[in-house]
C-alpha cells in the first residue's frame, strides 16, 4: 500500500510540474505576440481580444514629467519586490542570487527599444498574475513542488546549499537540473516581460516627452522614491499582500485617465494581492516578513501545554525556542531521562567557562544562547541579531524571558559590523550558529554571515577576546569541508587547535559542531573535570577535510574552492538563447546594439555590485545599509547630470580618466583602512573611495545619452549591458571581489573605444 501510494506521490509532483512548464511556456509565447513586429507572423491572432487594453504612452495625459515620474517609481519598486518575492518563495532563485534582477534589466530594456509600439496593459498584468501565482502557490501540489526543486539543484552544485551535500555528475543529478533549468527559463522569461510595457512607458517619456538631462534626473530621482519606499515596507515588516497593494496603487496613479485601464488593473491587482494573502494558507505556521526573510512559527507540544516554538525561514527549518528552566525541567522529568540538562547543546558551553563576567552572543535569535548564559551565572551578556523580528519574537513568546533580563543588552546589528566596530573586550564570545542551518547566505538576498566567517573576521574576534578568555564556534557541520574551513580559520588566527566535539541531536535540543579556542590555561582547567572529558572523548566530531580558507575579498564560506559552480554556469548558458529568442522575437536583434551604451551598462552593474558588497562590509550588511548605498549610488547619478549641466563641454577624456583613477584607488586601497571609529569620517572616506567611479561614469553616460537624443535603443543597449554585467558578476566566485573592479575597468574601456570609433566626438556637441 505504501509503494502505491509513493507512486502516486510521484506521478502527481511530476504531472504538476509538466502542467506548470506547458502552461509557462505558452504564455511566453502568447505575451510575445504582443511585441512582434508589424507584418509578423503570430502564434495566436487576434491576441485573444486584448486590443482594447492598448494605449500609447502620451495618451496617459497630464504632466508628462509627472507620468514619467509615476513609471519610474514602479519601475525600481517592482524590481525590489520581485527580487525579494521570487528569492524568498522559489529558492532556487535565492541561490541564483542575480538571475530575478538580470531578467528585470532584460524586461526593461526591451520596453525602452520598443518605446515607438503601442503599450498593453494585459502584457503587464498577465506575466505578474502569472509569477505571483507560482510564487505565492496557494494549490499544495504545486507548492511542494515549488519547494522541492532546491534538492535538484542542489545534487550538480560545488557550493553547499540547502544541506544537499555535492553529488558526482550522475545521471539523476543532471535530470534533475534539467528538471529545475526547464522551470526556471520560463519563469525567467515571465519576470521579464513583465517589465517590458513599463520600460516602453519609461522610454517613450524620455524620448518624447522629456527630453534632455532633466527629463532623466527625474527618471532618477522617481527610481530612488521606488527603492525606499518598497524599504520602507520592508522595514515595517508588511507582507507581501500589501507590496502588491502598493504597486497597484503606483499603477492606478499611471493610467488614472483611461476608465477601461483602470478597471482591469484593479481587478487584476485584487487577485494578485489575494494569492499573497492565501500564501502559506492551510499550515500550522503563523507567518511574518521581517526586513530579511520570511519568518514562520507554531507551537509545539503535548497535552495542551506548549513545549516549545519552531521557527521556519522561508519554508526551512531555523531554529526553536525551548525551556531549558530549572522548573520545567523538574516538572518533566520524561523529556530529559536520557538526555540530562546539564549536557544539552545550550548548557554545554559552561562547562569550559562556568560563571564568565561577560559574554557576547553573536547571532542570538530567539533567546536560547542568551538564556543559557543567564542560566549558567553570566554577569553581563551582549545579545547581537541581524532580524529584529526574530529578536521580537524572542522577546514575547521565548518561556524564560532572557531579552527581559537587566543583565542582557540586545543590539540589532549584523554580527561583522559589531565585531568592527565594538571596542569592549568580552571574558566569553559565542557564535551561536549564525545562519548555518539553512547553510545559504542567498536566503535573505543579502550575504549574511560571508563575512563572519573569515579570515579578517576572526582576527576582530581575538581582538575582543580577553586574554583568558574563550571563543566558542557552533556550527551544523553537515559537510566535512565545511567544518575543516572552520578549523583552519580558527588555527590560523589563535595559533592552536581548537577543542572539537559534535553535540547530539536530541529530543530538546540543537545539535552542532563546537569548536572551542582562546586561553589554553582555562581550556585545560575544564578539561580536569573527568565529566567534561568523558563527554569529549565520547562525542567525537566526524573527520574534517581541507577546504581553501575564506577573506574578505573571497568571502564565499559554502563554496569550497575558487570557481564558477556548475549550475550558475548552465543556467547562465541556457539564458543567452532565451534572450536572443526574445530580442528576435520583437524585432530588436536587428536593430543592432549600441557597444559604447552596452559596455558603460555593463560595467555600472559590476561597480553597483561591489560597491554593495564592500560598504556593507564597512557598515554591516543589513537591509538598511543596501538600500542606503543603492540609493546614494543614484544621488550619484543625479550629481553626475547637474555637473554636465554645470559644465556641459568638458572633455569625455576627464571622466574616463576619473574612472581609471578612482578604480585605481579602490582596488589598492584595504577595507581595514576605511574602518574609522568615526561614523561620520567612515561615511564620508568610504564613500570617496568606493563610490566615486560612479560619478564620472553617470558624466560620461549623460553626455553620451544627450548626444543621442535620449534614444530608446540607447538606453535599452545600457540595460542589455547590466544583463551581461549580471552574469560577469559571477566572476567574483573564482577570482574575488576585487577582480570585479579589473574587470569594470576593461569595461569602461572597451566603453571609450566604441566611443572614439564613432563618427562625431561627444565633446563637440553642446548639450
Amino acid at each position: 500500500m505504501d509503494t502505491i501510494e509513493s507512486l502516486w506521490t510521484w506521478e502527481v509532483t511530476h504531472l504538476t510540474f509538466l502542467t506548470v512548464v506547458f502552461f509557462g511556456c505558452l504564455l511566453v509565447l502568447y505575451l510575445l505576440d504582443f511585441y512582434r513586429p508589424p507584418g509578423a507572423k503570430r502564434q495566436f491572432r487576434g491576441l485573444l481580444g486584448a486590443a482594447p487594453f492598448e494605449f500609447e504612452a502620451e495618451s496617459l495625459g497630464g504632466n508628462p514629467y509627472v507620468q514619467l515620474a509615476w513609471a519610474s517609481l514602479l519601475g525600481l519598486y517592482l524590481e525590489l519586490l520581485m527580487i525579494r518575492l521570487v528569492s524568498s518563495e522559489i529558492r532556487i532563485f535565492a541561490y541564483l542570487k542575480n538571475f530575478v534582477l538580470i531578467a528585470c534589466f532584460l524586461g526593461f530594456g526591451l520596453g525602452c527599444y520598443l518605446c515607438r509600439r503601442r503599450v498593453n496593459l494585459v502584457a503587464f498584468l498577465l506575466p505578474l498574475l502569472a509569477v505571483t501565482s507560482l510564487a505565492c502557490a496557494p494549490w499544495p501540489k504545486v507548492r511542494e513542488m515549488v519547494l522541492n526543486l532546491q534538492g535538484f539543484i542542489g545534487k550538480l552544485s560545488e557550493v553547499e546549499t540547502w544541506g544537499l551535500p555535492s553529488l558526482p555528475h550522475s545521471a539523476d543529478a543532471w535530470a534533475g537540473v534539467l528538471i529545475t533549468v526547464a522551470l526556471a527559463l520560463p519563469l525567467f522569461a515571465l519576470v521579464a516581460l513583465t517589465f517590458v510595457p513599463i520600460g516602453q512607458v519609461v522610454g517613450g517619456c524620455l524620448e518624447r516627452g522629456c527630453r534632455g538631462i532633466p527629463g532623466y534626473t527625474v527618471n532618477i530621482l522617481a527610481s530612488l522614491a521606488g527603492i525606499l519606499l518598497f524599504t520602507l515596507l520592508a522595514f515595517l515588516s508588511q507582507p507581501p499582500a500589501v507590496w502588491f497593494a502598493g504597486a497597484g496603487i503606483l499603477l492606478l496613479a499611471l493610467v488614472w485617465r483611461i476608465p477601461r485601464l483602470v478597471w482591469t488593473a484593479l481587478a487584476a491587482i485584487a487577485v494578485v494581492v489575494w494569492l499573497a494573502v492565501q500564501a502559506g494558507s492551510g499550515t500550522p505556521f503563523t507567518y511574518y516578513w521581517s526586513p530579511y526573510q520570511k519568518l514562520g512559527i507554531r507551537s509545539v507540544g503535548q497535552n495542551g501545554e506548549i513545549y516549545s516554538y519552531e521557527l521556519k525561514t522561508n519554508d526551512s527549518w531555523y531554529q526553536q525556542m525551548l525551556n531549558l528552566s530549572d522548573e520545567f525541567v523538574r516538572s518533566h522529568p520524561d523529556v530529559f531521562a536520557h538526555n540530562p540538562p546539564e549536557w544539552n547543546p545550550y548548557n554545554l558551553p559552561y562547562h569550559f567557562y562556568p560563571n564568565p563576567p561577560s559574554v557576547l552572543v553573536l547571532g542570538a535569535g530567539t533567546g536560547n544562547d542568551v538564556a543559557a548564559a543567564l542560566r549558567n551565572g553570566a554577569g553581563d551578556v551582549d545579545a547581537v541579531e541581524i532580524d529584529p523580528l526574530i529578536l521580537k519574537l524572542g522577546r514575547e513568546l521565548h518561556f524564560e524571558h532572557p531579552y527581559s533580563s537587566p543583565r542582557v543588552h540586545a543590539v540589532v546589528d549584523d554580527a561583522r559590523s559589531y565585531l568592527q566596530t565594538s571596542h569592549k573586550q568580552y571574558d566569553f564570545i559565542l557564535f551561536s550558529l549564525l545562519d548555518s542551518q539553512t547553510t545559504n547566505p542567498f536566503y535573505s538576498n543579502i550575504r549574511i554571515d560571508n563575512y563572519v566567517y573569515t579570515v579578517e573576521a576572526m582576527q576582530a574576534v581575538r581582538g575582543l577576546l580577553k586574554p583568558d578568555g574563550l571563543l566558542l564556534v557552533k556550527y551544523w557541520v553537515e559537510t566535512p569541508w565545511i567544518g575543516g574551513r572552520l578549523l583552519e580559520l580558527l588555527n590560523s588566527t589563535f595559533d592552536q587547535p581548537p577543542v572539537q566535539l559534535a553535540a547530539l541531536n536530541t529530543r530538546y535540543g540543537t545539535p552542532g559542531h563546537f569548536f572551542i579556542c582562546g586561553s589554553s590555561a582555562r581550556i585545560a582547567a575544564a578539561m580536569r573535570d573527568p565529566a567534561l572529558t568523558a563527554y569529549v572523548s565520547t562525542h567525537v566530531s566526524s573527520p574534517l577535510s581541507a577546504a581553501r580558507i575564506t577573506t574578505d575579498d573571497w568571502p564565499y564560506f559554502y563554496q569550497r574552492e575558487p570557481g564558477i559552480p556548475t549550475i550558475i554556469v548552465l543556467i547562465s548558458a541556457a539564458l543567452l538563447p532565451i534572450c536572443w529568442y526574445l530580442l528576435r522575437s520583437t524585432g530588436t536583434a536587428g536593430r543592432g546594439i549600441e557597444w559604447h551604451f552596452f559596455f558603460l551598462g555593463a560595467g555600472f552593474l559590476l561597480l553597483e555590485t561591489q560597491i554593495i558588497s564592500k560598504m556593507a562590509l564597512v557598515f554591516g550588511t543589513t537591509w538598511v545599509v543596501n538600500s542606503v548605498v543603492i540609493a546614494a549610488l543614484l544621488l550619484l547619478v543625479v550629481g553626475s547630470n547637474l555637473f554636465v549641466q554645470w559644465r556641459p563641454r568638458v572633455a569625455v577624456a576627464a571622466p574616463y580618466v576619473g574612472i581609471f583613477v578612482s578604480l585605481a584607488i579602490a582596488y589598492f586601497t584595504p577595507l581595514r583602512f576605511l574602518l574609522f571609529s568615526s561614523v561620520a569620517l567612515k561615511v564620508v572616506v568610504a564613500s570617496l573611495v568606493l563610490c566615486l567611479p560612479v560619478f564620472f561614469a553617470g558624466i560620461v553616460f549623460i553626455r553620451s545619452f544627450a548626444k543621442a537624443g535620449f534614444r530608446g535603443e540607447a538606453l535599452g543597449s545600457n540595460l542589455f549591458g547590466a544583463l551581461v554585467g549580471g552574469l560577469l558578476e559571477s566572476t567574483s566566485y573564482w577570482f574575488g571581489l576585487r577582480f570585479l573592479l579589473i574587470l569594470a575597468a576593461g569595461l569602461y574601456l572597451a566603453s571609450w573605444m566604441a566611443l572614439v570609433r564613432s563618427r562625431e566626438p561627444v565633446a563637440a556637441h553642446p548639450l
